[in-house]
């Protein structure tokens, strides 16, 4: 996909003509506007362009985007295995190892042709369609491992000068009937563990929570979301807030630390952009907007064949059902491999 040119689209802006990249989040604090993908284990690229214009992302076009057919999807974690790692993190829950972990899975197929033709920008337009959603966004840098495209609800990291602001989401139904008692709890659960890590880096007193479980409506389903905002102390720039901040707390668990050993100990394939982080930094105007890397897409061209990859979770506290669980995590997936295999297209309506 060399022939394809570098470009990210964002917030209803294009970017192109591709100046440099690095893994240095510092160079966040410098000049120019970059698109940044972090991997959820890390792996962080900064790409800074040129030419910034606004352009809304294209209708889908013909034949533009040849996705896996609905049944090619394998799961790193099937229904068994996904149930079972949730009866295991419950375990740890009642020894006071953790309070909450989320339990994630991606899924892959093959992309038809062996990847020829396979332009993530052209599965931009699908979703922006089929899954329109707050953070969407594209970045393409065939020639650095980073084709992603995200359809992403949720906001990690927001900045307007030294004012931070993250928006965890927990808790997940079709309708906001299905939200129980204990998405509430997990919710709040969150919110506690994004503030401590913005109080790190921000200044003694300011972090605050202006909202607190509002219910957000979505393509097929509905979220709590919550608002927890901050001023960066002197001195804090990018590397500090991503030292302090990733991986994203709504995503990993509570505490942190333990969750992630968890995480480590039940999943069975690096989660990379899903999970991680995505979206934009303009430097010169001290503005940014990066999303969670959730409902999310991304080629991988590693192994012998392009593969496409798209992961799924959910949040398990002492309170979760397995087979609910597992029940949250094919609700959230449904919709958008629709989207992604032209099904959506065509019947206009997706089963799970």
């Amino acid at each position: 996909m060399s022939d394809l040119a570098p470009l990210a689209r964002f917030d209803g802006l294009i970017a192109s003509g591709l100046q440099d990249v690095t893994r240095d989040p510092a160079a966040l604090d410098s000049s120019g506007f970059w698109a940044v993908c972090a991997d959820f284990e890390g792996r962080i690229v900064c790409a800074r362009f040129s030419d910034v214009r606004k352009e809304p992302v294209p209708p889908p076009a013909p034949g533009a985007w040849r996705g896996p057919a609905t049944g090619d999807w394998n799961s790193s974690l099937d229904r068994d295995a996904y149930t079972a790692g949730v009866r295991r993190i419950r375990e740890h829950i009642a020894a006071g190892d953790v309070y909450q972990a989320n339990l994630c899975r991606v899924l892959s197929a093959p992309l038809p042709g062996g990847g020829a033709g396979a332009d993530i920008d052209a599965l931009t337009s699908l979703l922006a369609r089929g899954n329109p959603a707050p953070y969407a966004g594209t970045i393409r840098l065939p020639g650095h491992g980073v084709e992603v495209a995200t359809a992403s609800p949720e906001l990690f990291l927001r900045r307007d000068g030294r004012t931070v602001e993250s928006g965890p989401i927990k808790g997940t139904g079709r309708t906001e009937n299905d939200l129980l008692a204990k998405d509430h709890a997990e919710n709040v659960m969150i919110v506690d563990l994004v503030r401590n890590d913005l109080g790190r880096v921000c200044a003694t007193g300011s972090v605050s929570v202006p909202d607190l479980c509002v219910v957000e409506k979505h393509p097929g389903l509905v979220h709590l979301v919550s608002t927890v905002r901050g001023r960066l102390a002197d001195g804090a720039g990018w590397p500090e807030l991503f030292s302090a901040a990733f991986p994203p707390g709504s995503v990993t668990g509570a505490p942190k630390s333990s969750a992630l050993r968890i995480i480590a100990e039940l999943e069975r394939a690096p989660r990379g952009p899903y999970c991680g982080a995505v979206g934009w930094v303009d430097a010169d105007r001290g503005t940014a907007s990066l999303a969670v890397g959730i409902r999310t897409f991304w080629i991988d061209r590693a192994g012998p064949a392009p593969l496409l990859r798209f992961g799924t979770g959910a949040g398990i506290t002492w309170g979760s059902d397995p087979e609910r669980e597992w029940d949250e995590t094919e609700l959230k997936a449904s919709r958008l491999l629709a989207v992604a295999s032209g099904a959506f297209e065509e019947t206009g309506r997706t089963a799970i």
